[in-house]
């Protein structure tokens, strides 16, 4: 039986269309498995503590409603840093359950303070999510990753402890409020901070004079 030039054309493609097709799909496996271990390479990296029991970094920036603050300015208290960023999806879950907490437990007579530090380049999305989400913690904006680097922080959210002493006392990567892990956020922050959740302080916020 006799075919035409185009069918002819059509067959002679079908071999060659079935191995790009093969190649293709050999090319996205590798690529898969490659992210797969890239990503856990990653993620034990990031479970690593940082800087744990060493001095925290004294830093200077400006918050999100124009004030200068220091590390330095609450050295009487117990301190937690929270590196994020608006547009990452586990940092701005973070940031509401750290509103939840400091809303509950922080007064202006609290020994503790929470600072929030933004790497946000664009310093407005920041400034614009902290207000639009009511934010009652300082927020810090650190646009050029300069307290971010001093910290050597490598994933966000990250998480820092600070002592009274100025000492680093416990450090995390990642939004720990999913299901099946032993402790939420708010146990972690209650146990560090030396917080009785049955007896919850509730008031308003005080600033870095306080």
């Amino acid at each position: 039986m006799e075919t035409t030039d185009r069918e002819d054309t059509e067959l002679s493609l079908g071999p060659a269309i079935s191995v790009k097709a093969l190649l293709a799909v050999l090319a996205l496996a590798a690529f898969t498995l490659f992210i797969t271990w890239r990503a856990r390479v990653l993620e034990i990296a990031l479970e690593q503590p940082m800087n744990v029991h060493e001095p925290a970094p004294d830093f200077r920036a400006m918050t999100s409603d124009s004030t200068n603050l220091s590390l330095g300015d609450f050295h009487a208290k117990k301190i937690v840093l929270s590196f994020w960023a608006s547009w990452c999806g586990e940092c701005r879950e973070e940031m509401f359950d750290l509103n939840s907490f400091y809303s509950v437990h922080h007064t202006a007579s609290s020994d503790f303070e929470i600072l929030a530090i933004s790497i946000d380049e664009d310093v407005a999305q920041a400034t614009h999510f902290a207000t639009d989400k009511k934010l009652t913690f300082p927020v810090l904006l650190d646009p050029h990753e300069t307290v971010a680097r001093a910290y050597e922080v490598k994933g966000i959210p990250a998480l820092f402890f600070i002592e009274k002493d100025g000492t680093i006392s416990y450090a995390q990567v990642g939004y720990e409020n999913r299901v099946n892990r032993t402790y939420d956020l708010e146990h972690i922050l209650a146990r560090e901070l030396g917080i009785d959740l049955d007896k919850p302080q509730k008031g308003g916020s005080g600033g870095a004079g306080d």
